[in-house]
Order: C-alpha cells, then structure tokens, then sequence
C-alpha cells in the first residue's frame, strides 16, 4: 500500500510498526494518535519528515477519523488501551477506545471503501490450562476474562460483522504478547528490565507460574504487513513464534542476562482474574502467506531488549517513577 493510516502509531507495536512500513517502501504513513500516557512522540522520531504525518487525535472522533481515512488507500489500526491491571480499575477508557473506537473506524473505511486491518489480541480467547498441549487457533470460542479482553473481543466482533453485513474489506489479527524497544514501563519485560537498571529489585506476581507466548515486536510489524497486503478479506490470523515461558522463567533469563543474582526479585499480590496460559497457533499465517518469525532466539531479542532500555534511559526514565508508584499503592 502506498498511502497508510496507522491509529496508535505512536504507542509500542504501532510506532515500531510504522518504522517497519517506512523501511519496506510505504510511500507514505499518517499516524493519528491521542498520545495518552502510553503513547510518545519520540517513539517516531528519525523518521522521514517527508513520509510520515502525525495528527493529535482520538479515534473516536468520527469527523476527523473520516478525513484521513479518505486520504488514504489502507489503515491498519492498532489504536487501543491495553493494560489489563487499568482496565481493572477503570473501565470506561477501555469501552470508548476499543469498541467505540473500532466503531468510528468501520463506519468511516465503509464510506470510503478503504481496506482495514484490524489488530487484536490472544486475550480474547480466554485462557488455557497450564498443562493443556493445545494452542489457540482462529477457530477457538471467545472466552475474555477481563475488561481489556472483553471490549478487544468486542471490536473483534465487530469487524467481523461490518465485513459481513457492509461488505467492508476487512481482516483482524490476533497476536501473542510482544516484547522490544519502545514498550512502556509499566508492561513486564520493560518494567523489570527498568527497575533493574535503576537499583531496584524486580517484582513477580505471585508464583510466577502463567505462561505467555512471546513475540519480537519487529516479527508482529512483519506479519501485520503480510496479512495487509496478501491477507484474505473476512479472515483472521493469529500472530506468534512458539515462545512460551513462564512469567518466572522471563525474570530468571532477564536476571541472568543483566548479571544478578537468580534469588534478586520480590514476589507480589497476584492481578485479580490473572490468566493462567496463552499460547496461539500460527499456522495459517505461516501456510497461507507464507509468513515466518525472523526472532527465534528469545534469549537473544530480550538480551538485544534489554540493551535498548539501557542506552535510552531518556526515553523511558520520566514514566519509571510514576508507574512504580501506582504499582506500590496496589501492592504490587
């Protein structure tokens, strides 16, 4: 596609997503982000003037979201609130981005005829037992257990019907947990990593048993644009690179690998409602594009991770002080 529109191409997957289409040849990226907390405009910064247009807004502010979506030929929308432990807390931002959100888009990509990828999350299928062999498939029934998950499943759900219904030339994607530079602090790997590098003693929920399926941001950008531009319309693809470990066994590598003792973390209260296991299947994105993650090393992507967040103290230095506060407020 020569012409993008990226929501949420300044958060963590979005903005490495657009340096990835500016690196492959996309004539040009429009971002529209509402830099809430999670989203920051350094995370843009390098990229050619002449090829990327941010635009401050909200993806629910359907007048402007139909200007730029008749100024493109694609959008691939990421644009989300994603913290499991805020949804908690407060669900509402959850409900107006993500589903809302959704909603404006779909209405605008249908009066324009735009094509749309729709980027979502494993969350939505629920958890798996922890000693289960199998694996998420595009086939699996929507089980989400918080309210993060519910309003994702909900957008998913959406799509699928104005694809239907509308005839808009859709496809979603259901993607593993990502991991690499640009993410905030307050996400897992980031958070220990930081706190590591502050002096700080890193922070386990619980026994550190619940199982994710780790995926480089840079392999999560590759699949995305394939699904883009060889993608069926009405399909979904989930998105992942057999990375399982537990939340435990990430610490103990990111212990390992920053020279600490294996014993130098504290373990927490555990997140209400914390699913035990995700874990997808990607072989239809891997038989039917022919997609393949280039990170199959997970030690070496966090080793590569880890030296990101060190040399770029100024990016994330800000949010470590305030994120940890709240995180110590909740005992966690």
């Amino acid at each position: 596609m020569s012409r993008l529109l990226v929501t949420g191409g300044a958060g963590f997957v979005g903005s490495n997503f657009v340096r990835h289409a500016i690196d492959h040849g996309d004539e040009h990226v429009t971002v529209l982000d509402a830099l809430t907390y999670a989203g920051d405009l350094r995370s843009l910064e390098g990229l050619p003037a002449s090829r990327l247009a941010f635009i401050h807004g909200d993806v629910t502010d359907a007048p402007l979201v139909d200007r730029l979506v008749s100024e493109v030929d694609a959008v691939v929308h990421f644009a989300a609130e994603s913290h499991n432990d805020n949804s908690l807390r407060d669900p509402r931002p959850f409900l107006d981005t993500n589903v809302v959100g959704t909603y404006t888009m779909l209405e605008a990509v249908r009066r324009h005829d735009r094509r749309l990828h729709h980027v979502s999350t494993d969350e939505v299928y629920g958890e798996l037992e922890l000693d289960d062999p199998s694996r998420f498939t595009e086939r699996a029934a929507y089980r989400p257990s918080s309210p993060y998950s519910s309003t994702k499943a909900a957008a998913d759900l959406l799509v699928r019907a104005w694809v239907r219904s509308f005839g808009v030339r859709a496809t979603i994607s259901n993607s593993s947990n990502n991991y690499g530079p640009y993410q905030h602090v307050e996400k897992f790997i980031p958070r220990q990593i930081t706190s590591i590098l502050r002096g700080l003693r890193p922070k386990l929920y619980g026994e550190g048993r619940n199982v994710r399926d780790w995926i480089h941001v840079d392999d999560h950008s590759s699949a995305v644009r394939a699904i883009v531009e060889r993608g069926a319309v009405g399909e979904t693809y989930l998105i992942g690179a057999d990375g399982e470990r537990s939340n435990a066994e990430v610490l103990a590598l990111i212990l390992r690998l920053m020279g600490r003792p294996a014993d130098a973390f504290d373990r927490v209260v555990d997140r209400a409602g914390h699913d035990l296991r995700y874990a997808v299947d990607p072989s239809k994105l891997r038989t039917e594009l022919g997609w393949e993650p280039a990170h199959r090393d997970f030690e070496a992507g966090l080793a590569a991770t880890i030296e990101w967040y060190r040399d770029n103290e100024a990016w994330w230095r800000d949010a470590k002080d305030p994120t940890e506060a709240g995180y110590a407020a909740r005992g966690q």
